[in-house]
């Protein structure tokens, strides 16, 4: 069974990060506003952005919380595939992790 780590973008500008092992169903649900109590469903309409498939809920639960702990620039450089910017984000904030730690 595979699982997927996807990203919304919301009507006002916002991202919405999530795992789930039925992308096609998961997708409907935040489209149609199925759960109401999920941030996006006062955030519609949706655009999925981005979709990455993991062999294990494990994998997929890992990304999905690495990316929830990036800022705008990192996650839209990973949507538009440019990994150069990725790594070059990453080294920068490390870098102020460890000056300023």
């Amino acid at each position: 069974m595979s699982f997927w780590v996807y990203i919304i973008k919301c009507s006002d500008g916002s991202y919405y990060t999530g795992h789930t092992d039925d992308l096609d169903r998961r997708i409907a649900q935040h489209l149609e506003g199925e759960i109401s109590s999920c941030y996006t469903f006062d955030r519609r309409p949706l655009e999925l952005v981005f979709a990455q498939e993991f062999p294990n809920r494990e994998e997929a639960l890992g990304s999905e919380q690495q990316i929830k702990g990036w800022g705008r620039k990192k996650k839209e450089a990973m949507i538009r595939g440019d990994w150069v910017e990725v790594s070059r984000l990453a080294r920068s904030s490390f870098d102020k992790l460890r000056t300023n730690g």
